[in-house]
């Protein structure tokens, strides 16, 4: 068996970022195998790469990355990062707006290669016939104005899942800032706005991301929302003690929502002692999905690497990369059945069920 018949649907990647920021600079292109960032079209052929949710993360604003104060800083025990500035709606729209219509380009330029999906069926067609799969993301609700308006426009043109917020506070909700060892109860939970934007989710049937989400944040999701409570990009917190990472009585609650969260290949937030160390074996991947199996069950986990917006393992290094981490469950005693519900399957029965299908 090859990764080929495992294709992999990934929870999140931050490609169209890189070459966002590469384009103003005349750098790589998705059609071109290059040495540098994560994932490109030649490399993600390699891998078995199937698709994923391509997100749209706004930068801070060139004066926002000058100010001093924002280093992480070393403690004895990990690390700790000031929570990052809320960004201005009309610059976060304008960005979000131009990083979307790159996508739309990398689909028109493909040649029927890439497809963006808006329906499980597309997603399922896309996994049969090998066209590459991009799931429309917004990281972070900040492009989305106070009256919504921006919300069903952006769901027109495609988007399909949303993450409330980014590590930073926005007029919806507020995420955590990056801390090692810390709970992710880091601030308060969703504004009267973020309530609304909720509903305004489940009505049209976008999915709801709460990576990056604090913990009072995720319980009022969980109070309101009616669709699976979906994390794109996270792991154990029992296992590695960051904010980014989903406390025990959380995964309970994607568990009873019959959810999915999807392991983030970060390697300091799969690591037990927080550190970005790039010899990090894949195993520690296979450890986090063995426990959120064990806690939530096998039909609710998949993969949510991160590429192009994380510290990758060097056993990993980049989407080509992903035939050695289906080598690794398979070694770790994973059958064909539960390797294709974590490659794709899981992603493929969550997405059907939110997206009312």
């Amino acid at each position: 068996m090859t990764t080929t018949e495992f294709p992999v649907f990934d929870g999140h990647n931050d490609v169209l970022l890189d070459l966002y920021d590469r384009e103003r600079g005349g750098g790589r292109n998705f059609f071109t195998r290059a040495e540098r960032g994560h994932i490109d079209l030649p490399r993600a052929r390699e891998g078995g790469f199937g698709g994923g949710f391509f997100a749209v993360y706004v930068p801070a604003t060139p004066a926002q990355h000058r100010m001093p104060g924002f280093e992480t800083v070393h403690t004895e025990l990990g690390y700790e990062t000031p929570m990052a500035l809320e960004l201005d709606q009309t610059y976060a729209q304008s960005t979000a707006m131009a990083i979307t219509a790159s996508l739309f380009r990398i689909e028109d330029e493909s040649k029927g290669q890439v497809k963006v999906v808006r329906t499980a069926d597309e997603l399922q067609m896309c996994l049969d016939n090998g066209t590459l799969a991009a799931v429309l993301h917004f990281e972070g609700a900040e492009p989305i104005d106070p009256d919504l308006d921006a919300l069903y426009v952006f769901h027109r043109a495609g988007l399909r899942s949303l993450g409330l917020v980014w590590s930073r506070p926005n007029i919806f909700a507020q995420g955590v800032p990056f801390r090692f060892p810390h709970a992710p109860d880091t601030g308060p939970g969703l504004t009267d706005l973020g309530k609304k934007l909720v509903s305004a989710c489940n009505h049209l049937r976008v999915m709801i991301d709460l990576a990056h989400l604090n913990e009072k944040g995720f319980w009022d999701v969980a109070a309101l929302s009616d669709a699976p409570l979906v994390a794109t990009h996270t792991a154990a917190h029992a296992l590695s003690p960051s904010t980014r990472n989903l406390t025990d009585r959380q995964l309970d609650a994607i568990k009873g929502s019959d959810g999915m969260v999807g392991v983030n290949f970060n390697v300091r937030d799969l690591r037990a002692d927080g550190k970005s160390e790039t010899d990090t074996p894949l195993t520690e991947i296979v450890r986090h999905v063995d426990y959120l199996a064990e806690r939530i069950g096998i039909d609710r986990v998949g993969f949510g690497s991160d590429f192009d917006g994380a510290t990758m393992s060097k056993h990993l290094g980049d989407v080509s990369g992903l035939r050695r981490v289906v080598d690794a469950f398979r070694e770790a005693g994973y059958d064909d059945d539960t390797l294709r519900k974590i490659t794709h399957g899981n992603w493929v029965r969550v997405l059907r069920k939110t997206w009312g299908e």
